[in-house]
């Protein structure tokens, strides 16, 4: 990681280096008022040889849009050539889908998109997610950046190249590795991101401490009401503390064929919980969040974590909260974990910490005790304390 002054706006960068590529996560506040120059320092020249531009687009939301879209638009005064060309993905998750590629790809044939253009996911997860995927069909791959507006974004969903959208039978089925060519994190924007928005991005970074950084659920216990009260140096100690066990684990396994799948830790049971919802109960972050507390009752029942080691990680997981309350049936989320991704030839992967700081995946994980830490988490999410 380095820290420099790149027109006057103080960063930290950190490297990002797989077997596929190598690029730079770049955070600070007043990021995307520079954007040009980083891109440019990534990709390429937006002008290229001959005064042709290259053809650029922003995948955004109408609200990001709305908040940061002048900024945005600043930040490529005098480079040549027109502005980007912007591409609009309404917000949620039932927009995350292939029925939007196909919209999105269309617009950017009639644009005149080619396959020098560049894709710019600025935006939440799910325009990251989209937008990545984008960029990966488009014309067979073109070159896309990430500039990340969530925390859950900034710290988890804007690195590594996962790409995809989701299907009715389950979330993130259809999807490539695709690693983009910069994360450019702006910690300013985080100023108009709703609070619970904030609190369900901070779930990833909990689940970055629990299963690889003991010292970042030290400091989120014992700094929890500066990091809720965004004060900027708290917010980015979480943030490159996340990101930086990320780059680690993707480093050391860019395709998820080992060691990444514990990045997954709460995500058999948070992303079933979304599906058996319907993905209109809750945010992303905040089904993580359950699904850590039914991970966390499989662990205790395994020993692989004693019980005031339980209680302390869901405790982290509450301060955070609050989640919302949970409605949802145990039959449904159970048969919504038979679509989880990880699950190869009817075997269910499930992801579970050994003591605070590591976690490991098993394949053993039987029916009986996957129900059972369902209902414990149902049962945790119809009471007052932990809502």
């Amino acid at each position: 990681m380095t820290v420099s002054i790149y027109d006057e706006v103080t960063v930290q960068t950190i490297r990002v280096e797989t077997a596929s590529a190598k690029y730079d996560v770049v955070i600070g506040s007043g990021v995307v008022e520079t954007l040009t120059p980083r891109i440019e320092r990534a990709v390429g020249r937006l002008l290229l040889p001959g005064g042709q531009a290259r053809r650029v687009f922003v995948l955004t939301s109408p609200e990001i849009w709305a908040l940061w879209g002048k900024a945005f638009l600043r930040s490529f005064e005098g480079a040549g050539g027109e502005p980007p060309v912007t591409l609009f993905l309404p917000a949620g998750e039932r927009y995350k889908t292939l029925a939007q590629v196909e919209r999105l790809t269309r617009e950017m044939v009639r644009a005149g998109g080619d396959r020098g253009s560049l894709l710019i996911a600025f935006g939440g997860g799910i325009v990251g997610d989209v937008g990545g995927f984008v960029a990966a069909v488009f014309m067979r791959g073109i070159n896309y950046v990430q500039v990340p507006t969530t925390f859950l974004a900034q710290v988890d969903s804007s690195v590594g190249g996962k790409v995809g959208v989701n299907l009715p039978e389950g979330k993130n089925l259809v999807g490539n590795f695709l690693q983009p060519r910069a994360v450019f994190a702006d910690t300013g924007v985080l100023g108009t991101l709703p609070d619970r928005e904030l609190r369900a991005g901070l779930m990833e970074s909990v689940k970055a401490g629990i299963i690889r950084d003991r010292t970042l659920v030290r400091f989120m216990e014992e700094h929890a009401e500066e990091i809720l009260k965004r004060e900027p140096r708290a917010l980015e100690r979480v943030i490159a503390a996340s990101v930086r066990m990320k780059a680690e684990v993707v480093r050391r396994d860019e395709r998820e064929s080992g060691l990444r799948m514990i990045l997954n830790f709460g995500h058999t049971v948070g992303h079933a919980l979304e599906q058996a919802t319907r993905y209109k109960a809750m945010l992303h972050g905040e089904a993580v969040g359950w699904g850590m507390v039914a991970a966390l009752a499989v662990a205790r029942r395994r020993g692989t974590i004693s019980g005031g080691q339980m209680e302390r990680l869901e405790k982290l997981i509450y301060r955070y909260g609050p989640l919302p309350k949970l409605k949802a049936q145990a039959a449904r989320v159970m048969a919504a974990t038979g679509s989880d991704k990880k699950n190869v030839g009817g075997v269910r992967r499930f992801v579970l910490p050994v003591g605070i700081g590591d976690a490991g995946v098993v394949e053993d994980v039987t029916r009986a005790e996957l129900e059972a830490a369902v209902k414990y988490m149902l049962v945790r999410g119809r009471t007052a304390t932990s809502c």
